[in-house]
């Protein structure tokens, strides 16, 4: 008695999951330095006002947009706007092997951490470019804003159902 051969899908072992960066670019930059040359006399440190947004969408055939945005406010006590700077940092990824319901985190948190070095490094060079020290920005942690959204996202559509990692499943 022979065995009937097995199917390819059961020989071959689950491949691992796959990330490739095709590109990086600056979607978008812009710094204000509205007092100058008055904001650049005084040596008084400034509050920095920093938000981070990170937006991913698909470009078919298992390739990603991920822009990670990053606006920084510069203001002394008295309100006088120091500088303000916005970037839009863009990535081009392609991924394969990821399961459904771990894509938004891979876009989300895994895609922007890649990305947040060389973001983090044109803003520091925009504001010593606009006469000013580096913005030296603290690491950020993606998992963390990841999660702030899902409670953002539960919290306006409540009774909605997640899944095991807390995103919205998609009902059909």
């Amino acid at each position: 008695m022979t065995d009937a051969p097995a199917t390819p899908a059961e020989n071959t072992p689950p491949q691992p999951p796959q990330l490739r960066i095709l590109a990086q670019y600056v979607k978008d930059l812009s710094f204000e330095n509205p007092g100058a040359p008055e904001t650049l006399r005084n040596a008084q440190a400034p509050a920095i006002d920093l938000a981070i947004d990170v937006q991913a969408r698909s470009l078919g055939e298992g390739t990603f947009e991920v822009v990670l945005n990053i606006n920084a406010k510069a203001a002394r006590e008295n309100n006088d706007v120091v500088f303000i700077t916005e970037l839009a940092y863009g990535g081009l990824f392609q991924l394969a092997n990821i399961a459904d319901a771990d894509r938004e985190p891979f876009l989300l948190i895994e895609c922007p951490r890649l990305l947040f070095p060389f973001a983090r490094r044109i803003l520091a060079d925009a504001t010593r470019d606009g006469g000013f020290p580096p913005l030296m920005l603290d690491p950020v942690d993606f998992a963390s804003l990841y999660r702030q959204q899902i409670m953002k996202r539960a919290a306006a559509a409540p009774g909605a159902d997640t899944n095991g990692n807390g995103s919205p499943e998609a009902s059909n």
